[in-house]
């Protein structure tokens, strides 16, 4: 293939999770191998970056009175001066193809029409399931959901599963309802892509199979930036968000049954008050707080196992990258797209989500396991991540899709 004219779209351009991490590594990838690229976000106060006096201002719903969250409702919905700086961002650029992550909300939907009327032709990556799914989880209130499957999107104001809140779940329902009706994802997408089988699997479920063109694109991956030296160590780590979606309490029950087995947590989050006061009745369990960087890394070299206890359907945990990368197997519940992370070679177990008796026997049996077991699958672990994550393997796969579009 030629060199192509790329232009990447995403709400957010400073990174402020994974979704921003995608979304700058693929223009990366693609600059590193001699591209035009060209990032389109949401206005953000002192953003210097090419192209950023055309990013548009996004509307703020969850902030400010009900009534000027009313005002302010249509352009979360549909952002018309998101659409027409997308149209000028294309006039400027001329790009090839458009790749958009998560547009919802900030640039939303809007700009993929900006896309069609111009003849681009656009492939979405899908991190989350905002487009099936109100509250994009298809989660809330320590169960999974799908009751908004056939677009019975009123489920989200009767479920207030938006942020617990009326207003926000009122507006996500509204928002379901018209980019339904309108079919804004659907009429304006070439290529749905997707990290998991999983979420893939559930978009069929929600629309029917067959109805979009459906492709697989994994986030990369720098193994070396976050390798830490191989080493067998004796605790078993959790490390993210201290929120109730992520299992924290499935993994306090755990350590409550296998009082033998030290437990670390590592994280920051609305649960953390609560949880730390559970942490206070367990002698094997540590809850530390956050933690970056180099202190991480020796959180992980510290680490016998990983503990991934997600309750929600994750998609594609970065949390389980970055144990392989640095040589530890990862323990995780059959939840969205994990199982496919974990069972696809030597390099971890699965437990049934849920079940904290057989957390805690897999916590006990990897502590059991000779040291060199353990070191054989942190190793296996990755090398994995190397093969399937490297730069080389996602820009062949890139190439692809971009082809299958009608680049």
């Amino acid at each position: 293939m030629t060199k192509v004219r790329v232009l990447l779209a995403h709400n957010n351009y400073t990174v402020q999770g994974g979704a921003e991490v995608f979304f700058h590594e693929v223009a990366r990838v693609l600059e590193a191998r001699g591209h035009e690229v060209a990032l389109f976000s949401a206005a953000e106060d002192g953003l210097e970056a090419p192209h950023a006096d055309l990013f548009p201002e996004a509307a703020d719903y969850r902030h400010g009175s009900i009534a000027a969250r009313a005002v302010r409702l249509p352009a979360m919905i549909y952002n018309t001066r998101a659409r027409d700086a997308f149209a000028r961002m294309i006039e400027t650029f001329r790009p090839d193809i458009v790749h958009a992550f998560a547009i919802y909300v900030r640039l939303t939907p809007a700009i993929l029409d900006a896309a069609r009327e111009a003849g681009v032709p656009v492939v979405l990556s899908c991190n989350d399931y905002k487009h099936l799914c109100p509250n994009y989880k298809l989660f809330h209130h320590g169960r999974v959901c799908t009751e908004c499957r056939g677009g019975r999107f009123h489920r989200a104001l009767v479920n207030r599963c938006c942020h617990g809140s009326l207003a926000v779940s009122a507006a996500s329902m509204i928002e379901a309802y018209i980019h339904d009706r309108l079919d804004l994802w659907r009429r304006n997408v070439s290529i749905f892509l997707f990290a998991s089988r999983f979420m893939a699997a559930q978009t069929e479920a929600f629309w029917g199979p067959g109805r979009v063109d459906i492709d697989f694109l994994r986030n990369p991956f720098d193994v070396d930036a976050h390798r830490v030296a191989p080493n067998v160590g004796e605790y078993i780590l959790y490390f993210g968000r201290v929120i109730d979606e992520k299992g924290l309490d499935l993994l306090f029950d755990a350590a409550a049954q296998a009082p033998e087995v030290p437990v670390v947590v590592v994280g920051d989050g609305p649960d953390r008050a609560r949880l730390e006061a559970r942490a206070a009745g367990l002698a094997n369990l540590r809850l530390v707080g956050p933690a970056w960087g180099a202190d991480l890394a020796r959180w992980l070299e510290g680490a016998r196992a990983v503990a991934v206890p997600s309750i929600w359907h994750e998609n594609f945990p970065y949390v389980i990258l970055q144990a392989f990368a640095a040589s530890t197997p990862v323990i995780a519940t059959r939840r969205g797209g994990m199982p496919e992370l974990v069972e696809a070679g030597p390099h971890g177990w699965i437990c049934e989500s849920g079940d904290a008796a057989a957390l805690a026997e897999r916590m006990r049996a990897a502590c059991r396991l000779p040291a060199a077991e353990i070191a054989r699958m942190g190793a296996a672990a990755c090398a994995y991540a190397e093969r399937e994550f490297a730069d080389d393997a996602i820009y062949r796969r890139l190439l692809e899709i971009y082809r299958r579009a009608g680049v």
